[in-house]
């Protein structure tokens, strides 16, 4: 979660560990459990068919993270609830980077920002562009689509019966 300078607006990330995607994001005027990160969650339980069985949610110690409507959410939704060392800036370092790299690639370029829709809005398109056009240096210079492709493959290739194309 990183603040924008607006008239109040908090933006909340859930990415992807494997792929760096961004599966779920809301821009919000409140830091508030239920509205901020909770709508990030439920945006990446409908992208993954409603469910996040067997998945990690990691998220530093927050209050808005570490309240009991939350963490019952992530559980509701299958995942396991995952908290770092108090303190340890390692233990959040990739959701940090997204963030920084937020501020630094949108944010400053496009403010001042006057409203949260204009941020909104904004956000809706760098993440787009993040997930299928951003080169991503710890991806091997691809985007994160093109590595969720290359695993989609991957799996299916593995799966297909001997002696049989996969496409």
């Amino acid at each position: 979660m990183t603040y924008v300078a607006t008239w109040f607006a908090y933006v909340a990330f859930v990415t992807d560990v494997y792929s760096r995607r961004i599966v779920g994001w809301n821009v919000a005027t409140t830091l508030r459990s239920e509205i901020l990160p909770m709508q990030a969650l439920d945006m990446a339980a409908w992208g993954a068919g409603g469910r996040l069985d067997g998945l990690i949610h990691h998220a530093d110690h927050r209050s808005n993270y570490t309240a009991m409507v939350y963490t019952d959410r992530i559980v509701e939704l299958g995942a396991v609830p995952s908290t770092g060392t108090v303190g340890d800036s390692f233990d959040n370092a990739m959701a940090e980077a997204v963030n920084n790299l937020y501020k630094r690639e949108l944010i400053r370029q496009r403010g001042p920002w006057h409203v949260a829709e204009q941020v909104e809005l904004a956000t809706l398109e760098w993440v787009w562009w993040w997930n299928n056009e951003r080169l991503h240096g710890e991806l091997d210079m691809r985007t994160p689509a093109e590595v969720e492709q290359a695993y989609a493959d991957l799996e299916s290739a593995q799966l297909a019966p001997v002696g049989q194309s996969c496409r």
